[in-house]
């Protein structure tokens, strides 16, 4: 996260701008930070010491419905129609298809698939919440991106001097590895985000997770050799279809 901050803080100087200086904006941007970056991040983190990679993409593909459904009970801009209903019951029954749980959950640690979904819940709580608090204030997106990643990077920094830093590693190839995630893989897309939550919504945002299952089941495959089951990319379309029902992408029910 110190690799996104510090590139940012670059571009912004680049482009001739500035942090904010309100404290109020620091505060939204900050709760932005906890919902995209601190809680998911150490979620994801820690869950994937049990579950494969391919597990945690296809489950963070459910974002854009977690997200509807966040926007539903809780920031209400819209009556529910049935195809929402629908789009969200078809990908429950995808989340269900991708754990096979007709077989328990397998190998799969309990604490462990919680810890996915709590971590998609706040990706899903992070989009609408931008929308209604964080766009309003008419800031860059770089500016939004760069406060956003100071404060998580300030939120995680007590943690990892407390117990992260006598395990830290001056090895090279994990140092280039952090470096080229926080810069291409976060730093950038954070801006990216923010300007498509302004011109197209908070719902469309959310569904740049779709391409994560993807790309992480064919790393997983190639590069860590994991296990790939029938029931996770079967699942996984399930998930997209109750996504794209619940968008109205595909429109089963009419005038409703």
């Amino acid at each position: 996260m110190c690799a996104r901050r510090i590139h940012l803080i670059i571009f912004l100087k680049l482009r001739k701008l500035s942090l904010p200086t309100d404290p109020r904006i620091w505060l939204k941007l900050w709760v932005v930070s906890l919902l995209l970056n601190s809680i998911p991040g150490v979620l994801f983190a820690k869950a994937q010491t049990e579950v494969t990679s391919i597990l945690a993409g296809i489950i963070n593909a459910t974002t854009p419905l977690m997200t509807l459904l966040v926007m539903l009970l809780v920031f209400r801009e819209e009556r529910v129609s049935r195809n929402q209903i629908l789009g969200l019951l078809i990908g429950a029954l995808g989340i269900l298809t991708v754990f096979g749980v007709w077989n328990g959950l397998g190998e799969n640690p309990l604490w462990a698939v919680l810890m996915l979904l709590g971590a998609v819940l706040c990706y899903g709580i992070s989009f609408p919440y931008s929308k209604r608090n964080v766009m309003p204030l008419q800031l860059p997106a770089e500016v939004l991106a760069a406060t956003q990643l100071l404060m998580g990077a300030l939120t995680l920094l007590p943690f990892y001097l407390f117990d992260g830093i006598k395990n830290e590693s001056a090895d090279l190839i994990p140092i280039l590895s952090m470096l080229a995630l926080g810069i291409f893989g976060s730093g950038f897309a954070y801006i990216w985000n923010f300007q498509i939550i302004q011109s197209a919504g908070s719902v469309v945002a959310s569904t740049v997770t779709y391409i994560t299952p993807v790309v992480a089941v064919i790393m997983g495959l190639i590069f860590l050799g994991e296990p790939l089951t029938w029931n996770e990319p079967i699942g996984g379309l399930i998930v997209l279809l109750g996504a794209a029902i619940s968008q109205n992408r595909l429109v089963l029910f009419r005038n409703v």
